[in-house]
């Protein structure tokens, strides 16, 4: 399999509890990763140096995890071809709500894939499922990781009835 690599970028170390799900899914799924920090606002030379030369540096996904104002999303991807995911973080005054604003209202030419408030676990198959596309080992990872969630629902349905019929309704 050729070796796939997914850049992720968070806007500050607060953000690690909503990416830790993504990262076992990366780890799950086999794909290769890396983590940095860099801020839009406070560290925009950074974080456009990283999404600047992340192609080159073997990179075919980035992931962006920020909250608040969110901007880091947008500014990597106003740096890259690369396609770019967001993850806004809640947070704040508007717990998250501003944070997918700014992620999701980006302008034409510059597009932001954008997960649910907190969703780095989406964050993470979206961007294998893009990985997928022309990488067979991959795709087959995802029917079985498909076929897993199809399973477990089946297990919760079957607790359900039983509890129901143990308390008689």
């Amino acid at each position: 399999m050729a070796t796939e690599k997914v850049l992720v970028i968070m806007g500050s170390d607060s953000d690690f509890p909503v990416m830790e799900g993504c990262f076992k899914l990366l780890k799950k799924f086999g794909v290769d990763y890396e983590v940095h920090i860099a801020s839009a606002h406070r560290s925009p030379e950074k974080a456009s140096k990283l999404a600047s030369e992340a192609k080159d540096n073997g990179f075919s996904v980035i992931i962006a995890a920020a909250g608040l104002a969110a901007h880091l999303a947008g500014v990597l991807a106003s740096n890259t071809i690369l396609p770019v995911i967001g993850v806004p973080c809640k947070g704040g005054a508007l717990n998250g709500v501003d944070a997918l604003y700014a992620t999701v209202q980006m302008p034409t030419g510059i597009p932001v894939a954008t997960v649910a408030i907190d969703g780095g676990s989406n964050a993470a198959i979206l961007a294998v499922q893009m990985l997928a596309i022309k990488n067979e080992e991959l795709s087959s990872r995802l029917i079985e990781y498909k076929k897993e969630l199809a399973s477990s629902v089946n297990i919760k349905e079957t607790k359900l009835q039983d509890k129901l019929k143990e308390a008689g309704l």
